[in-house]
């Protein structure tokens, strides 16, 4: 068991865990090829501080980010803890996300596969894999690219349109996943790219995709009475082995 497990009694601090998290989630990212250097951002509500969020302050590439690197700031763009300026889409799309939907953790990325999906006139993920049917009527769509994220104004309009969703796809820009914890946004985000990939690969052969029936939809969607392992403990069993793995590969995120 990796030592910065999710459910560790050893580390009590809620809010120290949760900058361990994120940080982790910053370098997994690069891991998984999801990164653009230093930027787009990943963002939490401070524990205990519904209006306050974390991110890594502009300038530091993923790889590098550590917990103590986190800074905390508000909707109006201070910093209230940590160093650094928050970079202003970080304040315009993600501060309104959490503030309207609710979430704890804001995930965005320009990710590949999902941004190549995102390309195209008709960029709906299709439930054409078991991966892709955990998917179905979770992904909210914006259609409209209207440019750089400059005021509140864009993240109050994504907000409107993500509503409970927890996945959207930003036509010709990237995607956003929210969740109530780093393990469920960003399990979310790696699962959607592996969707991404195999529908953009199988597009690739011009042949027509085998569309999943709504039963079998549904019956991926359901879990099992008989599964052992709820949703909320297949992120935390997933994100505990991706830290272990940061653990062997780029240690120091917990620092």
């Amino acid at each position: 068991m990796s030592v910065h497990a999710l459910h560790s009694a050893s580390n009590p601090d809620p809010i120290k865990q949760a900058k361990i998290h994120l940080a982790a989630a910053l370098r997994l990212a690069v891991h998984d090829g999801f990164d653009e250097g230093i930027d787009n951002h990943f963002t939490m509500t401070v524990p205990g501080r519904e209006d306050q969020y974390m991110v890594l302050p502009f300038g530091l590439h993923w790889s590098e980010a550590r917990a103590s690197d986190l800074m905390v700031f508000n909707e109006a763009g201070d910093t209230l803890e940590g160093h650094g300026v928050v970079e202003l889409s970080a304040r315009s799309i993600h501060a309104p996300l959490h503030r309207l939907t609710g979430a704890k953790v804001v995930l965005h990325t320009h990710q590949p596969w999902a941004l190549a999906l995102n390309m195209l006139q008709d960029n709906r993920l299709l439930p054409a894999t078991q991966t892709a049917a955990f998917f179905h009527e979770r992904i909210a769509y914006d259609d409209t690219y209207t440019g750089l994220a400059s005021s509140l104004n864009e993240g109050e309009r994504l907000a409107s349109l993500l509503k409970d969703k927890s996945v959207m796809f930003l036509k010709n820009h990237g995607v956003i996943t929210v969740g109530d914890t780093v393990a469920q946004a960003y399990r979310l985000l790696y699962k959607l790219e592996k969707a991404c990939r195999t529908q953009v690969l199988a597009m690739s052969t011009c042949k027509p995709l085998n569309i999943l029936e709504e039963r079998v939809i549904d019956r991926v969607r359901t879990p099992s009475k008989d599964d052992h392992y709820s949703r909320a403990e297949r992120e935390r069993l997933y994100f505990e082995a991706m830290m272990r793995v940061l653990d062997r590969v780029n240690p120091g995120y917990a620092e």
